[in-house]
């Protein structure tokens, strides 16, 4: 496929690409150095002035992910260079890349990974349809029929894949739904945290670089809302050189692209992201040296500001009510006719999911406390509170989150899209979501905190009645933050839907009138004062007291739990915001964990913890299972398990299994066990039973075949197979219908690839490599309050085929 990439993206080609991305750059620094001054102006008049929203009732942690790494795990992947799929050992850190390594061991020794993924512009997918539907609106000049097959086959029902509109796309699959859903949660959570946008502790640059992205899309006519404002500056950037220069290369390469349709997707992928890695190479550097260029400028800027802010704060009144003359009229009209009549549905519609979802938060976090509480009320007491650990991660576990993520995503503006120019409500569902996080984070900070005050000063007394007192007066301050928070968001969607539509419907009569505004501003102050932005100000302020009026009415109705702007919740912590400062509670090394031996605390030497911590069945090892989880960040050991040389590779690591028989070997695995001498005879053959068995490390195995095989001592088994067949009588069955189908979706992998080797003479590479995901761990992300697993469940299709029964161990008996 690079002999595709070079074909179409010659030096010719590649020169072009270059010229328009220094061409759309120069006009952008043209913009951004204007309303860096801008920026820079406000921010110093705000300082002098001062002002302020309601303070925070809940404390805000800084770092809440320092030392921890999100998730790891074992996911399919597919091959674009050989067409295959392979396991890989996918590890998440605390940046939310998604890296990929070749083994586990591959990342306990630290190695690179093979691929780094930055989810910036991604989204989660979990069908081919939905896919190719997003493929095919793509495609360059051509209509694809409706069931037009994918280029790629994959191996499972049950796909992941991260698609982009420029960059290249990336394809996992996992055994089972459920998998399948955790996955797309973790891979959700990467999408949502690193399209964030960006950071507002910058007040000078981050308003500068959003203000002159908007004003350049505004003059190519482009006035709603972006999708493709996410990422780091340089991301932004190449999103808007590629906006406008990926429809000119399509007509261009597009009729020249030849083969199959399935052919000419897979070479425009290729070639579009070959495209947009050069283009974001070139606007990197190309901000940097214009960001640091403003840099340079400003403490000479800002001593000329601050010598001159009485005229030019006096200037711009004068200059807003001259342009007030000129706008308001019109803009009332317009008001009056076309937006008012629309606050009401809009802010019902962004209302109801909203809160909602901040609604379903509150309710997770009261149940986690709930568990903790009732943990220490039934036996353990301080030593359970070791459980906290988990606790303080809850906003950044993405399943448990999901439930309150899931009601957003229920936001429907139909109707109101086209009106307003609105591309796609996700621009305000990841917003919401990200405001959740955040909510939750400060409600478990501040419950930890206010918690282990009350425990230093009362020590174990009435332990559990402390717990319900901090939880309560989170409960109240998370309320008023929660009402606080969504009332501005609110305002804030408001203003992103309303001002944009009705500056593109002045834009013809109001803006040729603008020029002349520009000299009635000083020549010295006129890097600061730019009438375009005034201009803005008034349409802003011409809205704005309609937008507050629906906000406080939704408010008194007090149907979404809102608070009242005129109440004010009574600060009674006046302390509390001191511990801001104070270090985060390590709970598992200071009141202890339920790793008695300290095995725990010595693992974690050199090591971060986990946020969703993985494990391994001890005694058997799952070398090739895809999503294993374990409650909190509690330790874990390292070793995978005694694995026989068979099963490693050239370099040691493990290898996939390579035929049914081996993937029925690990999910049923037999023992060998040599039985005392016994009175009875007995002869050969295998018996169907249910019990257990407890080997020599002290485990309780289940048993449900027996195979005696005759020999020296073949007549003892008798009385085992007694104690085996009556240990137990029944045994539940759980999910049996999916470990089924996903046990027949593995064996037809299998077999599909063993018959498409056959016919490909010049392949003769190893068959797929299918996961066990059917063991007696879920594979999921569990409950902190789980106190066990769930029992094994029975797997159907024997060796020849037929529907046979097979419980997960079996014991052989010599």
């Amino acid at each position: 496929m690079g002999d595709v990439v070079s074909s179409h993206l010659d030096v010719g080609r590649r020169e072009m690409i270059t010229a328009w991305t220094r061409d759309v750059m120069t006009q952008f620094g043209d913009l951004y150095e204007k309303q860096y001054a801008v920026a820079l102006f406000n921010v110093v008049r705000f300082e002098i002035e001062g002002g302020g929203g309601a303070q925070s009732q809940l404390l805000h942690r800084k770092d809440p992910l320092a030392g921890r790494t999100i998730f790891s795990g074992n996911l399919f992947q597919y091959l674009e260079e050989n067409r295959k799929w392979r396991n890989r050992f996918v590890s998440i850190p605390n940046s939310y890349a998604i890296e990929l390594y070749e083994s586990k061991a591959a990342h306990d020794r630290r190695l690179q990974p093979k691929v780094s993924i930055n989810c910036v512009g991604y989204k989660a997918l979990t069908s081919m349809e939905e896919y190719m539907e997003l493929i095919n609106s793509s495609l360059p000049g051509i209509k694809a029929k409706a069931s037009n097959t994918p280029f790629i086959k994959c191996a499972t029902q049950f796909p992941l894949i991260l698609w982009h509109p420029y960059a290249r796309h990336y394809y996992f699959c996992v055994v089972t739904e459920k998998e399948q859903k955790k996955w797309h949660a973790v891979l959700q959570d990467c999408v949502r945290h690193s399209n964030n946008g960006l950071s507002e502790e910058d007040t000078v640059q981050t308003p500068a670089f959003t203000d002159s992205v908007r004003r350049y899309r505004q003059a190519k006519g482009h006035y709603g809302t972006w999708e493709m404002m996410c990422g780091a500056p340089p991301q932004i950037l190449a999103n808007l050189v590629m906006e406008t220069l990926q429809p000119e290369l399509r007509d261009a390469i597009g009729p020249r692209l030849k083969g199959k349709m399935q052919d000419r997707q897979r070479k425009w992928m290729l070639i579009s992201d070959a495209v947009y890695r050069q283009v974001l190479s070139q606007t990197s550097g190309q901000y940097e040296a214009l960001a640091d260029a403003c840099e340079a400028q400003k403490p000479s800027l800002d001593v000329r500001l601050r010598g001159n802010m009485d005229m030019l704060i006096t200037s711009k009144e004068h200059i807003i009510g001259k342009i007030k003359a000129l706008v308001m009229p019109k803009a009332e009209q317009l008001l009056r006719t076309s937006v008012q009549p629309y606050i009401g549905s809009i802010l019902e519609a962004l209302m109801e999911p909203t809160s909602r979802g901040f609604s379903e938060v509150r309710d997770v976090f009261f149940k986690e406390v709930v568990d903790i509480s009732k943990n220490s009320l039934n036996g353990g007491g301080k030593e359970k509170l070791g459980e906290l650990e988990r606790l303080s991660m809850l906003a950044f576990h993405p399943v448990k989150m999901q439930s309150g993520y899931e009601q957003m995503e229920q936001l429907n503006l139909e109707g109101l899209q086209q009106r307003f120019d609105v591309s796609s409500p996700s621009v305000f569902i990841s917003r919401a979501q990200i405001l959740m996080r955040e909510q939750m984070d400060n409600a478990v900070y501040t419950f930890e905190q206010l918690l282990h005050q009350s425990l230093q000063a009362q020590g174990e007394q009435d332990l559990c009645k402390n717990i319900q007192k901090c939880q309560d007066r989170v409960l109240k301050k998370y309320d008023y933050d929660s009402s606080t928070v969504r009332k501005k968001f609110f305002r804030e969607a408001l203003l992103q839907i309303i001002i944009p539509y009705m500056l593109q419907q002045l834009a013809p009569s109001c803006t040729p009138e603008l020029p002349r505004f520009q000299e009635l501003v000083f020549e010295d102050l006129s890097r600061f004062l730019l009438v375009e932005n005034i201009y803005e100000e008034v349409v802003l302020q011409s809205v704005s007291k309609d937008i507050m009026m629906a906000v406080k009415e939704a408010a008194v109705q007090r149907r979404h739990n809102l608070y009242r702007d005129s109440i004010v919740l009574t600060n009674s912590d006046p302390n509390l915001h001191l511990l801001e400062d104070t270090p985060p509670v390590d709970w598992g090394s200071k009141f202890g964990s339920d790793d008695p031996g300290g095995a725990g605390e010595r693992g974690l030497r050199g090591r971060r913890k986990q946020v969703v911590s993985m494990i391994q069945l001890e005694g058997l090892p799952i070398p090739y299972e895809s999503c294993l989880e374990v409650p909190g960040v509690d330790l874990i050991p390292e070793e995978d398990g005694d694995v026989s040389e068979e099963n490693l590779g050239p370099s040691g690591d493990l290898k996939s299994p390579d035929s049914v028989n081996q993937i029925r070997d690990l999910i049923n695995p037999v023992v060998e066990v040599v039985l005392p001498p016994a009175e009875e005879d007995v002869t050969g053959g295998t018996e169907t039973t249910n019990g257990t068995i407890t080997t020599e490390d002290g485990l309780q195995e289940e048993v449900t075949h027996v195979t005696t095989i005759v020999g020296d001592n073949a007549r003892k088994s008798k009385s085992i197979m007694e104690e085996l067949i009556g240990s137990r009588k029944k045994k539940e069955l759980q999910d049996e219908a999916a470990i089924q189908k996903a046990i027949e979706e593995m064996e037809m992998a299998v077999q599909e690839e063993d018959s498409e080797q056959m016919a490909e003479a010049s392949d003769s590479e190893s068959q797929l490599p299918v996961a066990d995901c059917s063991s007696r761990n879920d594979s999921g992300f569990q409950s902190p309050t789980n106190d066990g697993e769930g029992e094994p469940d029975a797997i159907t299709n024997g060796p020849t085929g037929d529907d046979q029964t097979t419980d997960l161990v079996e014991v052989e008996l010599l």
